[in-house]
């Protein structure tokens, strides 16, 4: 014997309200959708706040160098300074109290052998032991200009990226305004005037990145 189950109809008035409760719920998710932008990582909207790394580099390299170059030291003045007494000389010369100040230097020198875009220089009144190397891109590694004149701080970005994009984009700015008219892969036996920045890490190992480059 088979039991049947007679289905309860639904109430006109509980009908309504699920209806009701639809509608509802469908108009919050209509202006959830028109009150939210999508942000793509890197884009203007992202960067509404205040920082574009697009012009943050075009906008500050030009006071950079002005800093630099008026600051720069002679690179056989340097030499002589580094070797006799690295730290004082970092803290005479150069900007940061940080783990290697960044110091400006400028010399005359002829450029050997590259090897990704970094090229050995010869300078006369650099001693041998002393090895200077300039970078020359297309890389740009560091951030060695942004640090330069002690200004840009990190309490001046929102975050970790937005500082490491300002160094970026500054780096970015150096090569428009430096390096783009050069054929920079072909500048091996060159005499060059450079006056640039390096990180004192290793007094005896220097890596300039230019603010300036002349070919003589």
């Amino acid at each position: 014997m088979s039991a049947t189950v007679a289905s309860r109809p639904i109430s006109p008035g509980k009908s309504r309200r699920r209806l009701i409760l639809g509608v509802v719920a469908v108009a919050v998710i209509a202006a959830m959708a028109w009150d939210t932008t999508v942000v793509e990582i890197g884009t203007e909207a992202e960067l509404a706040g205040g920082f574009s790394a697009d012009t943050y580099g075009s906008e500050h390299f030009p006071a950079i160098r002005e800093s630099i170059e008026a600051r720069a030291v002679p690179a056989e003045e340097l030499a002589a300074a580094v070797l006799e007494d690295a730290t004082a000389a970092g803290q005479q010369y150069g900007v940061g109290d940080g783990f290697g100040p960044v110091v400006p230097v400028t010399f005359t020198g002829t450029l050997g052998e590259a090897r990704s875009g970094v090229y050995t220089v010869a300078v006369e009144g650099v001693p041998d032991d002393i090895g200077v190397r300039l970078q020359t891109g297309p890389a740009i590694n560091g951030t060695d200009l942004r640090d330069a004149t002690g200004e840009i701080a990190f309490s001046q970005f929102t975050n970790q990226i937005e500082y490491q994009n300002a160094g970026a984009s500054i780096n970015d700015a150096m090569k428009q305004a430096v390096l783009a008219d050069l054929d920079t892969a072909s500048l091996s036996g060159e005499t060059v005037k450079v006056t640039g920045v390096f990180k004192l890490i290793n007094p005896k190992n220097w890596l300039v990145t230019p603010v300036r480059l002349e070919v003589q």
